[in-house]
This record gives structure tokens, sequence and C-alpha cells, in this order.
């Protein structure tokens, strides 16, 4: 329970409204520049200063699946509280900033409260906030403007490959309307450990392009895939993050 709590403290934010468009997207022009992409990605704003989502997910490993229900207010670039609900009753909340990672759970009444390590190996990649905040907003988890990459297109899609490490391999693709991300690998051989984010679609607000779905598959010791379904957003509202671990719980540490 704890693991599952965690990952979808991570994963469930961005959604959208039905009456938000579609985007139409576009197979890669093999004429595009690396540099055209790279901006092409970056054009994409996500212009709020706060955001209210509402999710729907499926967490499934070896051992168990899980549906949840998750409400996910971000303070853009400062703070993430998740509230997860198993059918409309909470049962955790957890909540990420640039410095910790918190979460308490009701069901064993424990909580926890560390750094970003602990998420990174379930997640098969190294994070921090601002790679979370991009996964979860639809933006490539790296800085591409300060790696080196090569463009290639391929199925009709932007690839951009940076196998500068030899121990580590980051693979990005892009469709060649909006250079939205279509999919993500980083995959870490010495560590056997890897991650691929796919986005099948992506709808338009007011306030930027969103995926509309989120489908991420890693690989640490085990598998574990999660599905993400979005149903509602609204933005710049001021928000409550409150987050208070009720008396009484039991701190877990976790190797």
């Amino acid at each position: 329970m704890r693991k599952i709590i965690a990952v979808f403290g991570l994963l469930l934010i961005i959604s959208c409204k039905s009456k938000q468009s579609v985007v139409s997207e576009q197979s890669a022009n093999a004429n595009t520049t690396l540099s055209a992409v790279i901006n092409g990605h970056y054009a994409n704003k996500k212009d709020f200063k706060t955001a209210n989502f509402r999710a729907s997910a499926r967490y499934e490993d070896s051992k168990q699946s899980q549906n949840v229900t998750a409400e996910v207010r971000i303070q853009k670039d400062e703070k993430i509280l998740i509230i997860v609900r198993f059918f409309g009753i909470t049962m955790a909340k957890a909540l990420i900033t640039p410095d910790n990672v918190s979460y308490y759970e009701k069901i064993n009444g424990k909580y926890f409260q560390g750094n970003y390590a602990l998420l990174s190996n379930w997640l098969g990649t190294d994070l921090d906030f601002q790679k979370v905040q991009n996964l979860l907003l639809g933006q490539a988890l790296d800085d591409l403007t300060k790696g080196k990459y090569t463009e290639s297109v391929e199925s009709g899609l932007h690839v951009l490959k940076n196998t500068a490490n030899k121990n580590t391999e980051k693979i990005f693709f892009f469709e060649g309307a909006n250079f939205l991300l279509k999919k993500e690998i980083i995959t870490q051989k010495d560590e056997e450990r890897s991650v691929a984010v796919d986005y099948p679609a992506h709808k338009e607000s007011p306030k930027g392009i969103y995926p509309s779905q989120i489908f991420i598959e890693a690989m640490q010791k085990e598998k574990v895939t999660i599905k993400i379904d979005y149903n509602n957003v609204t933005f710049d509202e001021n928000l409550s993050f409150s987050y208070d671990v009720p008396e009484g719980y039991e701190q877990i540490f976790i190797d």
C-alpha cells in the first residue's frame, strides 16, 4: 500500500475538461533541425500559477493491481499536494516540494518523510522536483537545451538521443505539429533500471497543452505499470496546500 500511494502521489496530475479540444498531431518533417525540435517543444508554455487536477488511474505490479482516484493541487515550481481516494474516501495524502517527499496513509497509520531517492528507485530513473513536474506536465524530463543530442525521424516522429554517458541512454520522441512529447525512455544499464513514459494524446486549454493520458512502465527489479486518465482541471484558484500527519501515526524508514 505504501508503494502504491507514493507512486500515485507523484503521477496523478494533469487532467482536461471534456470541452477542451484534442490537439491535432502530424508526422515529423525530415528537414526539421534539432534546434527547431527543442525550441518548438519549449514553446508549449504551461501558463498557470496554480492548478487543481482530478484523475483516475490503475497501478499494477507482479503482486497486485489497484484502481484509485486523486485530487492533485500544484503551485507551479513550488509544491504539489495529492489527495488519494478509494471509493470517495480519503485514504492518503502526499506533499512534494523541491526538498522533500512526504506522505501518510490511513490503512496502516504510517507516514514517510524523506528525499527523492526512494521514488527514484521505484520509478527507474533519477528524479527531483523539476523532473517530476515535467513528467506530469508532458515535458521532457531533462533540460534538452543543456544536453548533446542526435536527431532522426523514425515512424513519423522526431527522435532525440543522448548517449554521451555510456551507462545512461535517454531517448525522446516528438510529433511534428507542435513538437509535443509522445514518449521518453531512460535506461541506466549498471543499475538495471529503466522508465518509459508514453503520452498517447493531448488536449488544449487556455493555459497550455496537456496530456490527456499518461502510461508509465518502470523496471527496477520488477515491472510496474501505471495508466492515468484525466477528467477535470481548473486553474489559478486559491488552493489550500495544508498537510498534517494525524496524531499517533508511526514514521517509517525505507532503504
